[in-house]
């Protein structure tokens, strides 16, 4: 999160923790502990593990760790492409229109509802709500360059997300196995509602590999409505301003985050697909997003600061859990009920 006073407050925190171990000692322990997490862990239990050397240590490279996960994880994600079948990634794109379409315009209508009800600001519901329907962080930090969304704001939006994730790590594969789901079923229903996609693939990486090739399929697919979701709501805003007799957001340029990682997503599992001597290296390149996704996750523990939790309203938080519950009873019945297949 770029919220300046939870990172404040953890570097603080990890200042008082220094004269135990002195910056050069922290790192030594960090290096050591992430090269023993990349040897046997899990990505759950590096996420875990995380979090515990967040207490205890500190982050040594705290101001530093948004750039480097956010990299991470979309270098994890290319790799990841070398192992992916190309038909299967378009074919789910395109029969999962509808649902997708359903599930997305169906969140965002609750998330608008339940941001009046509770009392949420319109931008923060907003963001919250795009997280759900889409990807995560990614669709947050798309959205929020569009509607001038302050750091508190996103701030709070990715906390509360990110919380979900975390829960949905443990809670999915367990969930998964008392209702004896396949791996194709548990992949469809992570990929639509786990949030991030560096969750869904901690989540399905030890479920199987059909799981995370399908799961994986479904998220990256609806991904790709970050564009046009982006576009829409940056012509609604700049409408707004203009009905409201404001020059605010009309004139002014911004930016639209465009997730180039996907398309070099594609591009390798284009490369796997017909060029046979790329394909015999898939298993290399699986392996190796495989540690990037431990690496990653310890990264991602070892940010969290009790301080970033405490900044997650009650508010935000409920509206995030009821929206997740939705998606993910939605979907599973779907999956169960009305035998939904992609």
């Amino acid at each position: 999160m770029n919220e300046p006073n939870s990172t404040h407050n953890a570097e603080m925190l990890g200042q008082s923790k220094s004269g135990i171990f002195g910056n050069r000692g922290k790192v030594v322990v960090f290096g050591a502990v992430s090269l023993g997490l990349l040897i046997w862990a899990s990505a759950p239990i590096a996420l875990f593990v995380g979090v515990l050397f967040a207490a205890v240590i500190g982050h040594p490279f705290l101001n530093k760790n948004r750039k480097i996960t956010k990299w991470l994880l979309q270098g994890c994600v290319v790799l990841l492409g070398f192992s992916m079948d190309l038909p299967l990634v378009l074919r789910v794109g395109y029969h999962g229109i509808l649902f997708t379409l359903i599930t997305i315009v169906g969140i965002l209508i609750l998330g608008t509802w339940l941001g009046a009800r509770l009392r949420i600001g319109a931008r923060t519901s907003l963001l919250i709500s795009v997280g759900t329907a889409i990807c995560g962080g990614s669709a947050i930090a798309a959205v929020s360059a569009v509607i001038g969304a302050t750091e508190a704001e996103v701030a709070v939006s990715i906390g509360t997300i990110f919380l979900l994730n975390t829960v949905a790590l443990y809670l999915f594969p367990l969930a998964g196995h008392l209702l004896h789901l396949s791996q194709l079923d548990f992949g469809l229903w992570a990929g639509i509602a786990i949030h991030d996609i560096s969750s869904v693939v901690a989540a399905t990486i030890n479920y199987g590999p059909d799981a995370l090739q399908s799961a994986m399929a479904i998220k990256l697919s609806r991904t790709l409505w970050i564009i046009p979701l982006t576009l829409g709501i940056a012509y609604m805003y700049a409408k707004k301003a203009s009905l409201n007799a404001t020059n605010e957001g009309i004139n002014k340029k911004t930016s639209i985050y465009i997730p180039w990682f996907i398309g070099f997503f594609l591009l390798a599992s284009l490369l796997r697909s017909y060029v046979p001597i790329i394909a015999t290296y898939s298993g290399l390149a699986s392996h190796i997003a495989r540690l990037g996704m431990v690496l990653l996750l310890f990264l991602i523990g070892a940010s969290i600061s009790v301080a970033s939790i405490r900044n997650v309203g009650w508010r935000a938080m409920l509206s995030g859990i009821i929206l997740w519950v939705f998606i993910s009873i939605g979907s599973l019945i779907a999956i169960l009920g009305l035998n939904l297949k992609v």
